[in-house]
């Protein structure tokens, strides 16, 4: 059967502009369908507003501290501004990067409208008043996600914010409240907080940061807490309403004690649900889950040559993973070449300052599974670079097999940990050691250097009394031996 075209991808995001160009690069004819503008989450309403955000919020703090070195400000905040810098930035973005033009010139068809599954080969477009069919020899699902609101008492009858909109905001809020202490509300609690609005934050857990490092999740939330965050933990939101002079009430339970909280603004960053409903997957017999289009380890569905990548599966909610997968997908779909998706190497980051970030297995994961296991540490006031900057607050930590230094995961605490976190990725996925990056030179003084002060960790825990006495016989050395008896000294 002859097809309109080789490769079909629906959603314009990072997975779908991924995809597209990879098509278009390996000589298909591809169609790429946004109902929106190009982009997607993380341009528009995630990832690249929300960095904006927290470095316009960090300036804004280094500007305050500088008071106590004599610095004087000539006036305040202003908050318009702010905001319109962080929409500027997405606009950059957009323009160096996302642009319709940008992928035509690839060799992309791009085609604005909802996609709508006619077959398993063909779609509808729609878009105002028109609407055409066409068909695919390979179709690619990157349809993304969006916000999931609870179902609080009370939610539907006042106006709150998610991700979507509080960037569009134009006057600051004197108060916020977020619900939800993900990466999401975690950002956002600290750029609104540095900013000057007073923020606290609600989450069912008893902890920020449920996926990451117990211990190094609560360092920060520790230092977010200093810097003025409220955090209302083990919190059941029972119900929400408007006051009579248009502040918004949350009214909670904290183990079982009634917690009544008033403000001016609500951010709902409690989770996301996958961009399902409209597609008509039904038509293309395309099976789903709860949490997403099902796919398997190679991301294709139950048609194999339907692929879906990205946060519409439900799997990882990361923009670089949504890219991965869509690598995954086309490689299978185009080149037949068999490829599955790295889950034992996903790196995340929370881009809180400090940063919190992490790859491989978690602590509790290798509890849980039985895995021995030994953990490296190394803190960040012993790194000099952290030293000069004034940012010692911070923790490396690596599990890893004793006898051998083979890295099982690793978690880090502090400064450009979301950049760090990538030098172990690396080296877990090429089997590199702890000997291995201990015996890489690193360049001095950076923060670097520290994963490689973590790794040395590993080189001065495997030493042992017998071993430095067999040395000292063997070469007729005549000093001490040193104490080993701490095993988790840190040199």
């Amino acid at each position: 059967m002859k097809y309109d075209y080789d490769l079909l991808v629906i959603g314009g995001g990072a997975g779908g502009l991924t995809a597209a160009g990879i098509g278009a690069n390996f000589g298909a004819k591809t169609l790429m369908v946004e109902a929106n503008k190009l982009g997607g989450d993380c341009t528009w309403h995630g990832c690249i507003p929300s960095k904006t955000l927290l470095h316009l919020s960090k300036v804004a703090q280094n500007i305050n501290e500088a008071e106590k070195f004599g610095y004087q400000k000539s006036q305040g905040l202003d908050f318009s501004s702010v905001m319109e810098g962080v929409r500027s930035k997405r606009e950059e973005v957009y323009e160096e990067a996302d642009d319709p033009d940008i992928y035509r010139r690839m060799g992309v068809d791009i085609e604005f409208g909802q996609a709508l599954f006619v077959d398993d080969h063909t779609v509808r477009i729609v878009k105002d008043e028109e609407n055409r069919k066409v068909s695919s020899r390979y179709i690619i699902i990157a349809t993304g996600s969006r916000p999931m609101i609870p179902s609080v008492k009370g939610m539907q009858e006042i106006s709150y914010h998610t991700n979507e909109t509080i960037f569009e905001l134009e006057e600051q809020p004197e108060s916020l409240a977020i619900i939800g202490a993900g990466p999401i509300g975690i950002e956002m609690a600290q750029a609104f907080q540095r900013l000057g609005t007073k923020v606290t934050v609600f989450d069912m857990l008893p902890r920020i940061l449920s996926n990451d490092d117990e211990e190094l999740a609560g360092m920060l939330q520790e230092y977010l807490a200093d810097e003025g965050i409220d955090f209302k933990l083990s919190a059941d939101v029972k119900r929400l309403s408007e006051t009579s002079d248009g502040n918004i009430k949350i009214e909670t339970k904290i183990n079982e004690e009634p917690l009544v909280w008033e403000g001016g603004q609500v951010l709902v960053a409690a989770a996301r649900t996958a961009n399902c409903e409209g597609l008509q997957l039904e038509n293309a017999g395309i099976d789903r889950q709860k949490n997403g289009v099902n796919v398997d380890d190679r991301c294709r569905t139950n048609k194999k040559h339907i692929y879906a990548v990205g946060d519409v599966t439900g799997r990882y909610q990361f923009t670089h993973m949504s890219e991965h997968m869509a690598k995954v997908a086309v490689t299978n779909a185009l080149l037949k070449i068999p490829k599955k998706i790295d889950q034992k190497h996903v790196p995340w980051s929370t881009y809180t300052n400090p940063e919190l970030a992490h790859v491989g297995a978690t602590e509790k994961e290798l509890q849980e599974n039985d895995i021995s296991y030994k953990t490296y540490r190394f803190p960040y006031d012993k790194i000099d670079r952290a030293i000069t900057d004034e940012s010692t607050e911070g923790l490396i930590k690596v599990f890893a097999k004793e006898w051998n230094g083979k890295i099982l995961g690793a978690t880090i605490f502090g400064k450009q940990a979301g950049d760090l976190i990538s030098e172990y990725a690396l080296a877990m996925r090429n089997g590199i050691t702890l000997r291995n990056i201990a015996d890489t030179i690193h360049p001095y003084p950076t923060y670097g250097l520290g994963v490689r002060r973590a790794a040395d960790q590993w080189y001065i825990q495997s030493q042992s009394t017998w071993m430095v006495k067999l040395i000292k016989w063997v070469f007729g050395y005549r000093g001490t031996v040193p104490d080993f008896s701490n095993k988790d000294r840190i040199v």
